[in-house]
């Protein structure tokens, strides 16, 4: 029986290396070659397929040089202003978002910076469990070790959701605004980073009035976020 087990034992920790193995040698293949999909962006289309086997998504992977500075800031100010300054977490928000947790008795708001959301995004699925957590910080340690600030934001601007089906800051432009990312104005930026939380209610939403008020929040502290050059 402790034979068995032993083996056992072995072969778990086998499989779980030989994952990390894995997602270690995807994050450096992508390092200088761009994804082409992401765990979350499968996991959308085959709930949209399940309804529609004839559905896709809509996203195009453009350049960083080609999204509009008004959409990187007003992401930073909006979902991670230390992204510069962190090594990966930021420990302060972390804890923020814990005590307002715990005090509403609910998760009303999280900590995740736009390298942990990245690391989720490309890997792992929205089921929310302690292995998913502790996957996401191993995954969030090899992004920011691995890659400059600089190409951790360019994959998340193009991996990101933002409606049913839509993914990317290429496709957002086209589909709320008719035009190109790079287009986009300092308003539009500030709109299109306050539906992140919850896009696809916002995509069907969009007179919302906390999506306005988070709106001209966004768009007040745009000039004070750092983006990478």
């Amino acid at each position: 029986m402790w034979k068995w087990l032993k083996r056992g034992v072995l072969a778990f920790i086998v499989l779980v290396l030989a994952y990390q193995l894995w997602i270690f040698a995807h994050i450096w293949w992508w390092v200088d070659h761009n994804p082409s999909t992401s765990a979350f962006m499968e996991e959308r289309l085959d709930i949209m397929q399940d309804t529609n086997p004839d559905a896709e998504l809509r996203h195009q992977w453009v350049p960083y040089a080609q999204i509009s500075s008004n959409l990187k800031r007003a992401l930073v100010a909006a979902e991670d202003a230390k992204f510069l300054s962190h090594d990966g977490f930021d420990w302060e928000g972390i804890q923020t978002a814990y005590e307002k947790n715990l005090k509403k008795g609910r998760i009303v708001a999280g900590g995740s910076t736009i390298s942990q959301q990245l690391a989720k995004n490309l890997f792992l699925s929205s089921q929310r469990t302690p292995w998913r957590k502790l996957e996401e910080a191993i995954i969030t340690v090899m992004l920011e070790q691995m890659m400059s600030k600089r190409r951790i934001l360019e994959i998340y601007l193009n991996s990101i959701e933002w409606g049913n089906g839509i993914f990317g800051a290429e496709a957002a432009a086209r589909h709320y605004y008719h035009t190109s990312a790079s287009r986009l104005s300092a308003s539009q930026a500030a709109r299109l980073a306050a539906m992140v939380p919850n896009p696809r209610y916002y995509d069907t939403h969009r007179n919302d009035r906390w999506l306005a008020r988070k709106t001209g929040i966004i768009l007040a502290r745009m000039n004070q976020a750092v983006i990478p050059r």
